[in-house]
């Protein structure tokens, strides 16, 4: 599998790095590489509670679930929140 490619459903960590970017208004690639980017917590990447409480706001957004405030943490790795936000896509599905 690709590099980033690390996928469930209809949601990878491509997907939560994307929305990151467009919540910080940015594209910088640098500290966002690697092929343990799926592993990194959102604080390794330099994003803190605010940067994760807008990302959850944005997920809700574009993909129409409801992320309880807290639900996804700014020290949780990124494959977690991807697994996270899987489990809620398929709950609506059901």
């Amino acid at each position: 599998m690709p590099e980033g490619q690390f996928t469930m459903a209809e949601f990878t960590v491509n997907d939560l790095k994307r929305i990151l970017y467009e919540a910080a208004g940015t594209n910088d690639d640098v500290h966002m590489n690697g092929a343990d980017l799926a592993d990194q917590r959102f604080t390794d990447l330099d994003y803190d509670s605010l940067a994760v409480l807008e990302l959850s706001s944005r997920i809700e957004r574009e993909y129409g679930i409801t992320i309880p405030d807290g639900d996804l943490s700014h020290t949780m790795p990124l494959r977690e929140a991807v697994t996270y936000v899987v489990a809620r896509l398929a709950e609506v599905k059901v």
